[in-house]
């Protein structure tokens, strides 16, 4: 029974920090625009040309 005195407040500080960080993320629009990202690897650089390498 005396655990519960240690689980209780630990998990009580983790949801609010789990809490803190969601709103933390929505507000710096991390969640806005999901789709993007996905599309980016899709698109091909056409200006390079095979076999040159960039140092």
């Amino acid at each position: 029974m005396t655990v519960l005195y240690v689980i209780i407040p630990i998990a009580i500080i983790l949801v609010s920090m789990f809490v803190f960080f969601f709103l933390w993320a929505v507000k710096e629009e991390q969640f806005d625009d999901l789709e993007t990202p996905a599309h980016k690897m899709l698109i091909d650089d056409w200006n390079e040309k095979p076999g040159k390498v960039k140092i």
